[in-house]
């Protein structure tokens, strides 16, 4: 029996705010373990919380950038749970009355096609702290730092059957939340995570199938891997003849597998009632108004006026807006030199082989967009051959200096001067009776071959720097 996945996604975004949802507490990543915190955060007794409007204006911000509707009135609700790591005994959530709901984001694939996720929610909320427990000897430690800090859960419909959707949905969102400015989505630390609701059933059925959740993810690479991981674990349960359980799993990169944290709960198990310290939310269309017009080119629309306007293939146009910090390096390069596919090129070549191999973001290159415009042009102007371009980049690279100079330090300008370049083909000639007889008795496609002995030749006399394009010439016309 063949099996279909059924996924659906809930990500936590931590926004871009400076201060905490309900506290003024700092939210900056790094301090130390309970520095950013007030009695607010740690549950004093007598403490009330007070929204901050950052967190729902920039909740706003998304709903609009996915299409979704921006619930005028949106409340908060305690979800109750006890862990150490949330002294107030509940989490201040959304749960009858999200902010933000019933939105489309459509996800480009590397087959140039698009994939629509619907999304269902997205509701504000706080972060719970954190417990460590590898800072003390068989001791828990508790950092509240995180507590407070505001969440944007986005959950979607189950519309995900491969693991290659969900990461390029995950890739998208990614790439949608930076752009928009409202979170700096560095899964690393913990600003992006994403929980993974997975079943399986029987393929052509429509019944879903029990599932599991798989908690916390914070890697593209690990999410992948641990939907492969769980789907192979509930398949041979199936096949076996045993049942899966709904709970919530957590993924093992080191022993490739996932295990299980705890039985999943549901909301009655939370006791959700509306938080009585919190008044509604009531935005009014003025303000939403507002937003929208200070929103900046979504990536959609930019992708469609590559296309459109730049004349780019879908494929460089998907990755040249995967993030927004690209896309800025790729205008800014246009800004210095219009040649907007050789750009690209450069950029999704040899400009992200350099940085894949170092370890480095586009934001930390040393290269300048104006820089690699300027090495475009030094192409485009027949300075360099695309051979010479590539040195001149690796000098670039390692900070030798600026485009020109470094032409002229190593050597490198092409030899495009006719004068010069026939001089050297009647030599050439007069050297190769042979090669020369050969030639003019081919046939013409017999031609296209032979004229290669007499390139390689030129190239050679030239060390390289004769422009072959010239060259072609003059000897098709020598000859």
């Amino acid at each position: 029996m063949k099996w279909e996945m059924v996924m659906g996604l809930e990500v936590h975004l931590q926004l871009a705010t400076v201060s905490k949802i309900f506290s003024s507490s700092k939210t900056a990543f790094g301090a130390a373990p309970n520095e950013q915190t007030n009695p607010l955060d740690v549950a004093l007794p007598g403490t009330l919380p007070v929204l901050n409007e950052a967190a729902v204006r920039q909740a706003i911000v998304f709903g609009l950038g996915v299409g979704a509707t921006i619930n005028k009135v949106s409340r908060f609700d305690r979800k109750n749970y006890f862990y150490p790591d949330l002294p107030k005994g509940y989490q201040i959530s959304q749960f009858f009355a999200p902010i933000v709901s019933d939105g489309v984001f459509d996800i480009p694939l590397p087959d140039g096609s698009v994939f629509p996720v619907r999304i269902l929610r997205a509701h504000l909320e706080e972060d719970a702290g954190k417990s460590v427990h590898d800072a003390l000897p068989n001791q828990t430690a508790i950092d509240l730092n995180r507590a407070g800090t505001p969440l944007l859960e986005v959950v979607t419909e189950p519309d995900f059957r491969t693991a290659e959707q969900v990461v390029a949905y995950l890739k998208a969102l990614h790439g949608l939340v930076t752009y928009l400015g409202i979170s700096d989505g560095n899964m690393a630390e913990g600003s992006m995570r994403c929980d993974v609701n997975i079943s399986l059933r029987p393929t052509d059925t429509v019944k879903l199938g029990t599932r599991t959740e798989l908690k916390n993810l914070n890697s593209f690479k690990f999410i992948e891997r641990a939907i492969q991981v769980e789907a192979e674990r509930q398949q041979d349960l199936l096949e076996d003849g045993r049942t899966v359980t709904q709970e919530t799993r957590l993924f093992d990169p080191e022993l490739d597998e996932t295990r299980s944290m705890r039985s999943k709960e549901v909301a009655n198990d939370y006791r959700y009632f509306p938080d009585p310290d919190l008044l509604p939310v009531v935005i009014d269309d003025s303000v939403i108004d507002n937003i929208r017009s200070q929103l900046p080119e979504l990536p959609t629309v930019k992708r469609e006026r590559y296309q459109s306007q730049l004349e780019l293939s879908a494929y460089d146009a998907s990755l040249l807006t995967q993030d927004r910090a690209t896309a800025d390096y790729f205008e800014s390069s246009l800004e210095h030199h219009n040649n907007p596919k050789a750009l690209a090129n450069w950029m999704l070549g040899d400009l992200a082989a350099a940085m894949n191999r170092d370890g480095l973001a586009i934001r930390d290159v040393v290269v300048t967009p104006a820089q690699l415009a300027l090495l475009v042009n030094r192409i485009d102007d027949g300075t360099l051959s695309s051979k010479m371009a590539k040195a001149v980049f690796e000098g670039l690279w390692q900070e030798e200096g600026d485009v020109d100079p470094i032409i002229e330090a190593r050597g490198l300008q092409q030899v495009s001067d006719t004068g010069e370049l026939e001089a050297m083909v009647d030599e050439l000639i007069a050297n190769s009776p042979a090669q020369v007889a050969q030639y003019r008795a081919a046939d013409p496609d017999k031609q296209k071959k032979l004229i290669g002995y007499f390139v390689g030749q030129a190239m050679k006399a030239t060390k390289g720097q004769a422009n072959p394009q010239v060259i072609n010439e003059i000897l098709r016309k020598k000859l």
